[in-house]
């Protein structure tokens, strides 16, 4: 099925194909004479209104116009030959005209809907406007510009994902025998993927739920890799130049050295003073001077790094370790995160600077899409002198320098991850509903929310059905992207949420926490007898059998 420029010599076929669409909805003769000239597409008008026809197999299926000049315009007609409705030939005709307003400078469309396809405008994310007008309308906004890292990224063509997030940690440290439950993030690291290779089983219903919400079509999880691009989540293999620029800088000590380098270049950058633990009582000494970051030379996700205060608890071996002054932040900001990739020709491409969610040292979580401008521009411009350096020395791939934000303003960067990361995930979504939906999204992905029971794949799914309804309700998208923890002995979910506005955003992600936290009350509210509590039953032995 393709869009194409609708002609002139079509306009009274057009015209008819609309009133048959109006027809299905069961409006008789009369109203539709009443409103047949409103309809009319003429053939001066159709070069005016932008009017684009979708075609399948040289048959004309639908047609739309984007009516008005820029920054407000108006979606005149969507109308879909009866026969072909609920086959995508809406949904490709309503993004086909929102992507031509963003390229034509409009800055948002008003959609005047029939009451039977309201619900249709909701699902494509248009929301409700003029609540007290006689028929549904709804603002929708032009998609914009796909971001240069995106094109470069999606270069390639679709991609096979390999989720081996336990295999490149393994690299560099012993990673505890438990299921990969991460891996499932490396699903939404790019547009539509030919396959996934996971080490985790996922249900049908997660892979067909989540290329729903993402406009994709079956994405195929795969056991073993055909051919086509591969993209995994960490090189664990490769030339001998990328994979000795991953050990080196995934190296805490020698991405310190490399912060401390480029630091004098960077005003608004403060990198504090890090050396090798002597011994325990060396440390102990050190420590009455206030608190101190304990840091093992590898570690991801906070893991290997701890903040131990004076008459804390110390840890029994020091050896190996490095211990770094301890930055006061300033609470206001969450810790922030700058991301790049670096293609094969070398070359850095910006992707921006998320928020991240650190519960003590572990990172949970991350918000992208609005960030205080003083904070992005000093992490993108720090972030890319790294990046220049990373290619200098062979690297190529996904990156990110962590940062903390200290109370004197000045960010202080902390690591660098060279692989695909959990806020990469988090920018990848952003682009994709951005693209699919239009407008400005902010995306928020909650890595670790914990669940009040363990859930067994079908409650798992009508669970997150009645999630979905909710966040929607709120204005926001959900999408599921770790599902395998649900029935762990202590089970999580691992959530994405999308909004245009922070207060969608916020209430979106306290209605997923509530929720999952309510599934224990069905266990709570059991009306258990205390009688007896505590005291064990045994059987008599059966004498033996003749």
């Amino acid at each position: 099925m393709r869009v194409r420029a609708a002609r002139p010599d079509e306009a009274e076929a057009l015209s008819a194909l609309v009133l048959r669409s109006k027809a299905h909805w069961g409006y008789d003769a009369a109203f539709l004479a009443a409103c047949r000239d409103e309809l009319r597409l003429r053939p001066g008008d159709v070069a005016a209104r932008r009017a684009v026809v979708a075609e399948r197999d040289g048959t004309v299926a639908g047609v739309a116009t984007l009516d008005g000049d820029p920054p407000d315009g108006e979606l005149g007609l969507l109308f879909v030959e009866p026969r072909a409705l609920r086959t995508g030939v809406g949904r490709l005709l309503y993004r086909h005209v929102l992507a031509e307003a963003g390229r034509q400078g409009f800055a948002r469309v008003t959609v005047r809907s029939d009451p039977h396809a309201a619900g249709f405008y909701r699902a494509m994310g248009a929301e409700p406007a003029a609540p007290d007008a006689g028929l549904p309308v709804f603002t929708a906004w032009p998609v914009p510009p796909e971001p240069a890292w995106a094109r470069a990224w999606a270069a390639g063509g679709p991609d096979v994902r390999v989720g081996n997030v336990a295999a490149f940690n393994g690299q560099f440290c012993r990673v505890p025998q438990r299921p990969d439950h991460y891996s499932c993030m490396v699903m939404f690291c790019g547009p539509m993927p030919a396959g996934l290779v996971l080490p985790e089983r996922v249900d049908d219903w997660w892979l067909r739920a989540t290329a729903a919400a993402l406009g994709w079509d079956d994405v195929p999880a795969l056991t073993h890799v055909a051919g086509g691009r591969v993209v995994p989540w960490g090189r664990t293999s490769g030339t001998p130049e990328v994979m000795a620029a991953i050990r080196h800088y995934e190296s805490k000590r020698h991405a310190h050295a490399l912060f401390t380098a480029l630091a004098p270049e960077h005003p608004g950058i403060v990198v504090p003073a890090r050396r090798p633990v002597r011994s325990r009582r060396a440390l102990a000494r050190e420590l009455a001077g206030g608190p101190l970051v304990l840091k093992a030379e590898y570690g991801v996700g906070g893991s290997g790094t701890r903040v131990v205060t004076p008459g804390g608890r110390l840890p029994r071996r020091v050896a190996g370790l490095l211990v770094e002054d301890h930055v006061a932040k300033d609470d206001r900001f969450p810790d922030p995160t700058f991301d790049a990739f670096i293609d094969g020709a070398g070359t850095v491409h910006p992707v921006g600077t998320g928020l991240m969610d650190v519960a003590g040292t572990a990172y949970r979580g991350v918000t992208v899409g609005r960030v205080p401008g003083g904070v992005a521009t000093t992490a993108e411009t720090f972030g890319v002198h790294v990046g220049r350096v990373l290619a200098e020395d062979g690297y190529r791939g996904w990156y990110d320098v962590d940062f903390v934000t200290a109370r004197t303003g000045r960010l202080a960067p902390t690591e660098i991850n060279l692989r695909l990361t959990g806020p990469a995930v988090a920018f990848h979504l952003k682009a994709t509903f951005d693209r699919l939906r239009g407008g400005d999204h902010l995306v928020r992905t909650l890595d670790r929310v914990p669940l009040g029971a363990r859930l067994p794949p079908p409650a798992l799914r009508r669970h997150v059905e009645r999630l979905t309804r909710t966040c929607a309700d709120a204005g926001a998208v959900l999408v599921v992207t770790i599902p395998t923890a649900a029935f762990d002995p202590v089970p999580y979910l691992g959530v994405a949420l999308a909004a245009r506005t922070p207060e969608a955003l916020d209430q979106a992600t306290q209605a997923v926490r509530d929720a999952n936290r309510a599934l224990g009350a069905m266990f709570r509210d059991l009306d258990v007898s205390r009688r007896g509590a505590g005291r064990t039953r045994t059987r008599r032995a059966r004498p033996p059998r003749a």
